[in-house]
């Protein structure tokens, strides 16, 4: 908190704002799951594009800050939360390949439902409370920053061999240009259906 002397604003740190990506997701999830035609489409659309951003983030930003931690068992934690990134990373594209109204749809985003909410948990429960208790706050703030900077430039699609911060940061730009030039493209054809 900074007191202004009027009133009294809230600076947001990286785990607020990955908290709050994280229930956006579980929405975006809602939406696709309940959802029929052009709704449906577009929050798999939306939900998509910020699994990619905020996955791609977490590698680059948090993850090798976890890893350092005091108190040990920070790189098998990331390894772990590394592997299931990889695997929802797959399953999505499977799921983009094949698109809303492909048969097992429904299955598919019910499993990768399952498996990221599970994940996300995993990092509310284990991974942030430690970024709390070992980064000064001042350190979390400047994170927020950084998470939002990977994510202005992460891909829009997932891409499950960029899966580590060297590997984003190496394919990330490309694959990101590569991924927008196909969003811009599909935007006008979709209006077409």
């Amino acid at each position: 908190m900074t007191d202004t002397g009027a009133r009294t604003t809230y600076e947001e740190d990286v785990v607020d704002l990955l908290l709050a990506q994280h229930a956006r997701i579980e929405q975006l999830f809602l939406l696709v799951i309940g959802g029929t035609g052009d709704i449906r489409r577009e929050a798999f659309d939306d939900l998509v594009k910020l699994l990619a951003a905020h996955e791609t983030a977490e590698e680059e930003v948090v993850h090798p800050l976890a890893r350092g931690l005091p108190g040990g068992g920070g790189d098998a934690m990331v390894d772990e939360r590394l592997a299931e990134e990889r695997q929802a990373k797959e399953t999505l594209r499977t799921l983009v390949a094949g698109g809303v109204d492909a048969e097992g749809f429904e299955t598919g985003i019910i499993l990768l439902r399952d498996a990221v909410l599970t994940h996300a948990r995993y990092e509310e429960r284990h991974e942030f409370p430690r970024l709390r208790q070992h980064v000064p706050a001042e350190q979390l703030r400047g994170l927020a920053a950084a998470v939002r900077a990977a994510e202005a430039t992460a891909p829009t699609r997932p891409h499950p061999g960029a899966q580590s911060a060297t590997a984003n940061l190496a394919m990330g730009p490309a694959l990101a240009v590569i991924d927008r030039i196909r969003d811009a493209v599909r935007k006008p054809s979709e209006g077409k259906r």
